[in-house]
């Protein structure tokens, strides 16, 4: 169908891929244990909204463009740098009284508080997403696994492709979620604990600026 081959092996594949660690799999654990597990999902979503960027892509032929060119993939490589160790650098800076501030609004039960929740959860998405869309590793994942279970005789090889992005999105983003969910419950058994708040997001910060550096290292 749609020249589809070995989907069975496509699904054990992808099963694999996503229960071995990797950059999106520390960033949603890093969410959940530092800010609660409804960051880790959000993150997650973000994320699988990124994957849903390159299966298009994938599909209409921009990321083999993308791997052809070295200048694309180095540009692509430091913006995705870059925004990890800004990332980071905001956790491992973060004042004291900032995440005191944040302990005491959540807290509050004021009527504006409502209004405001959304803001940090779209935040929380769009970093999620941009951390994957701009990690060039995916790219050259999605662009040289993908044609292996594409018939290259289909007269539909673009529907082919997003039929097996669809099916790569969903998997990932169930696993992902249960990666959330349990790292998140971490975070009820630090909660009202500053001190160990403060390490916390330290530590999660470095990794993410170790991802950073790393990704900024990386070879084609």
């Amino acid at each position: 169908m749609l020249g589809i081959t070995h989907f069975g092996f496509f699904c054990v594949a992808v099963f694999l891929l996503n229960v071995t660690p990797g950059p999106d799999t520390a960033y949603i654990v890093g969410r959940s244990v530092a800010q609660g597990r409804s960051a880790g999902l959000i993150s997650a979503l973000g994320i699988s909204a990124g994957c849903c960027v390159h299966a298009l892509a994938c599909a209409f032929g921009l990321t083999a463009l993308l791997a052809a060119s070295a200048t694309a993939f180095t540009v692509v490589k430091f913006v995705g740098a870059i925004y990890l160790v800004y990332l980071g650098t905001r956790l491992v800076f973060a004042k004291a009284e900032r995440r005191s501030a944040e302990a005491t609004e959540a807290a509050k039960a004021a009527p504006s508080r409502a209004a405001a929740a959304p803001r940090p959860l779209r935040q929380l998405f769009l970093q999620g997403f941009w951390t994957n869309v701009l990690n060039p590793k995916v790219v050259l994942f999605f662009v040289s696994f993908f044609p292996q279970f594409v018939s290259t005789e289909s007269s539909h090889k673009a529907l082919a492709f997003l039929a097996l992005g669809v099916v790569f999105v969903l998997m990932s983003t169930v696993w992902n979620s249960f990666v959330a969910w349990i790292a998140g419950s971490v975070t009820r058994r630090f909660s009202g604990k500053p001190g160990v708040k403060k390490w916390l997001d330290r530590t999660v910060g470095t990794a993410f600026v170790g991802l950073g550096v790393k990704l900024a290292t990386a070879t084609r």
